[in-house]
């Protein structure tokens, strides 16, 4: 994300504000407000209201509910960089006495701990957090729902238990780690965990006539990580940027990228989207869009960055139901990808070239499977089928000579190459999969040997 290609074409802004108004129509919202980020830069709002001469701008506050979540995460995940805890770890082991001490810190990321979708009675998001003030009145009796790590079941007791965890790891409570880990480095000064003027105010529509109804804004108290914030159009393009690129300040990318992956399958019926450690990931218009949803009563908020086509966007409203954020802000990273496709960086050449390295690239065999090696930038690999059949992948190189799949069915394994006493190279081993430089090698190590008569006809 750093083209200076920032500004859009006159019909993709009154493509991308058609849209929004549109939603704000059809979705009866008070108001709604959005933004799209092109090559790490905010590069478009807009926003339509029904009050006449005071409309929402990027830098009004919306409640963006679960959208929370995914701060949460990150701030779990630098515990996880700094070594202070495993995403392996049992609660138990830094948490202790909230009876659900088994589940992992990763079950509870990727909301397959089995947990509860809600605290018990009465509803959390409509009452003051002081009615919850032990985690045991968060969870209540009978949290588990399934069997732990088999499904996804999302959970808002859960990132409350993530939230008590930070604090433990931390010393301090979850909002002033947010701050100083979050907010303060990448510069959201707009987030924050209650209303600071200018901020909209939260509305239900009657769903068969057009009147409002204010709607509360409660403190949440323990349940906080699982939605409290407030935040705009300005902060959330940037932290959608930061999901996209990392930041060493906050989280490297290698980390933000872990969090992108899916961590569980959603049920059967439900493929076009999954959940990664606090973001979920959802297939639309044939790309991958990475980000979150929030609701409250009063706000609905949708943010979705596309990392391939350098596109986020953001769409925010302030009604309990009705206008689709979630659709909108996906469709506006459409709009912009399809209508300014993204244009790629000028090809160059390696600074340098290592022979040795250069010698490993062509043709290689997997038995009769053909696949070619390419050398990339940093000494990395890229394997690919040559004939459309085969399992492919990129790989980085490590300090010990080997390679680690970084995609696909090889992530995480060792590709290394085999030499004879000489030096020479005999083969590639990938995983425990020989590689040879011609199908069935008679001398290229293959496991289970080669037939010495080697390839032959049939006669007629």
């Amino acid at each position: 994300m750093t083209s200076p290609f920032t500004e859009f074409l006159p019909a993709t802004k009154r493509a991308l504000l058609h849209r929004i108004a549109v939603a704000q129509t059809e979705g009866r919202a008070p108001s709604f407000v959005a933004g799209v980020a092109r090559e790490g830069h905010l590069a478009w709002t807009g926003s339509r209201t029904s009050v006449d001469g005071h409309g929402p701008d990027a830098d009004t506050q919306y409640r963006i509910g679960s959208i929370t979540k995914t701060f949460t995460a990150v701030l779990v995940m630098r515990l996880r960089d700094e070594g202070l805890l495993d995403l392996g770890d049992p609660l138990e082991k830094h948490l202790s006495g909230t009876g659900v001490g088994d589940v992992t810190i990763a079950q509870l990321l990727g909301h397959s701990a089995g947990l509860s979708a809600e605290s018990p009675a009465p509803w959390w998001e409509r009452t003051p957090g002081s009615q919850r003030p032990d985690l045991g009145d968060v969870l209540g009796e009978g949290s588990r729902m399934h069997p732990v790590g088999r499904r996804h079941h999302y959970s808002n007791p859960g990132y409350t238990l993530l939230g008590s965890l930070i604090e433990a790891v931390r010393g301090a409570s979850w909002e002033d780690v947010l701050r100083g880990e979050i907010l303060e480095p990448l510069g959201l000064s707009r987030t924050s965990t209650r209303p600071e003027a200018p901020h909209a105010g939260g509305w239900a529509v009657h769903p068969w006539a057009d009147v409002l109804l204010p709607e509360p804004s409660e403190d949440l108290g323990l349940m906080a990580p699982a939605g409290q914030l407030w935040s705009t159009v300005t902060d959330l393009c940037r932290f959608a940027v930061f999901l996209a690129e990392g930041d060493e300040r906050v989280l490297r990318e290698s980390s933000v990228r872990e969090m992108r992956t899916p961590s569980v399958p959603l049920e059967s019926g439900d493929w076009e989207g999954t959940y990664g450690l606090g973001v979920q990931i959802v297939r639309k218009g044939g790309r991958t869009l990475v980000g979150h949803t929030g609701s409250l009563p009063g706000f609905v908020a949708g943010l979705w960055v596309s990392v391939d086509d350098g596109v986020a966007a953001v769409a925010l409203a302030n009604a309990t139901s009705g206008p689709l954020t979630a659709t909108v802000a996906a469709d506006l990273v459409g709009i912009v990808s399809e209508a300014e496709p993204r244009i790629p960086e000028p090809w160059k050449p390696l600074p340098e070239v290592d022979q040795e390295l250069l010698a490993l690239t062509g043709p290689w065999y997997w038995g009769t499977y053909s696949f070619g090696l390419r050398l990339l930038a940093d000494r990395g690999l890229e394997l690919l089928p040559l004939q459309g059949v085969g399992r492919g992948a990129r790989f980085t190189a490590e300090e010990d000579g080997t390679w680690t799949g970084q995609n696909g069915y090889y992530a995480g394994e060792t590709l290394r190459v085999v030499r004879r006493e000489d030096g020479s190279v005999l083969h590639l081993d990938l995983g425990s999969f020989v590689f040879t430089r011609e199908p069935y090698e008679p001398e290229g190590g293959v496991p289970g040997g080669v037939d010495p008569e080697g390839w032959r006809g049939l006669p007629l």
